[in-house]
């Protein structure tokens, strides 16, 4: 099972990638004649999907522009290492970070982080969003979101699911619904995401919120069902799965979410041309088509809508965490 869950990374990781890399290698050099070198900085572990997607970018950009592009890992402390680097790298284009939804539950978290997420760093661009899903084992006792929650009522704190570990969006998104629902489930975190899958697949966990595009062969194949998606509009991959807000929670509408942000400071006239050219690889039809296909849709839009989105996320995780007593790990 571990091999079909590394397989299901490769699938969702290569279109995620081929997003990136039609945005930063069409993106016009921002850095001086004397900065040949683009740092694309990674805050996870080398063969990560994160770092299979800044290795393609970086291949494509070094093609496209002649320029140098260095993959730069940087794990640790949830993403926050690499995130600090970037905030305290000169604001000049020639250093970027690709963040997603853990850039904001982490500030939620964790209340000391060593930077600002919102003063620190400079939008660029909306990249592109992903569809979260409530999904079971097959076997679950449960066709509908309502007969989840009637069985969790009925059973208060015998329901477990799974997340790739504590604070994360998975594991927020699923508290999240909890509170809504006024249900009581019992968490289990795990150290990866892979690991919570093959659990939730086996029916070692009962349940999980997840990324719907990283078990579609799953549910294809018989060995999960899912029971709604947390998008605004149902998923076109599942049309007959409902959302949750048409299931009666309003509140409970939560995305992934990519974003390129740059330092803060970096100059407008930079950000602008960076914006520009991330809006209209957005557009090109083999990245949608290829996004398309698991589920990502393109978002693009001004920095501003890259602002919002952060601090909408920004102010939406804290009331949570604090209701459910979440700590850093």
């Amino acid at each position: 099972m571990e091999t079909g869950i590394r397989s299901l990374r490769h699938r969702w990781a290569i279109p995620l990638a081929a997003l990136v890399t039609w945005t930063v290698a069409t993106l016009p050099i921002a850095a001086t004649a004397a900065q040949n070198t683009i740092t694309i900085v990674v805050a996870s572990s080398p063969g990560t999907g994160p770092d299979i997607l800044a290795r393609t970018v970086s291949q494509q950009w070094a093609a496209k522009s002649g320029t140098a592009a260095v993959v730069d890992n940087r794990p640790g402390a949830s993403g926050n290492i690499g995130a600090d680097h970037v905030a305290r790298s000169r604001p000049d284009g020639s250093t970027l970070l690709v963040a997603a939804t853990t850039f904001a539950t982490n500030a939620a978290v964790n209340r000391t982080l060593p930077y600002d997420p919102v003063k620190d760093f400079a939008p660029i661009a909306l990249l592109g969003t992903g569809t979260l899903a409530l999904a079971v084992p097959a076997a679950f006792p449960a066709e509908t979101l309502k007969q989840f929650v009637a069985k969790a009522k009925a059973e208060p704190g015998t329901i477990n699911y799974g997340s790739p570990g504590n604070g994360t969006p998975q594991h927020l998104a699923m508290e999240l619904f909890k509170q809504e629902a006024r249900i009581d489930l019992f968490h289990v975190p795990f150290k990866s995401a892979g690991g919570a899958v093959n659990d939730l697949a086996g029916g070692h966990v009962s349940a999980m919120i997840v990324p719907l595009h990283t078990i579609q062969p799953l549910v294809q194949g018989g060995k999960l069902k899912v029971l709604a998606v947390m998008s605004a509009q149902r998923a076109p991959s599942l049309p007959q799965v409902p959302t949750f807000r048409e299931e009666g929670y309003d509140q409970v509408q939560v995305d992934v979410w990519y974003g390129l942000l740059a330092p803060a400071g970096t100059p407008d006239a930079v950000v602008r041309r960076l914006n520009a050219e991330a809006n209209e690889a957005l557009k090109n039809k083999d990245v949608v088509a290829s996004l398309a296909k698991v589920g990502i849709e393109p978002a693009g839009g001004t920095p501003a809508r890259m602002a919002d989105t952060l601090a909408l996320e920004l102010k939406r995780w804290p009331p949570v965490v604090r209701a459910a007593n979440i700590t850093a790990d």
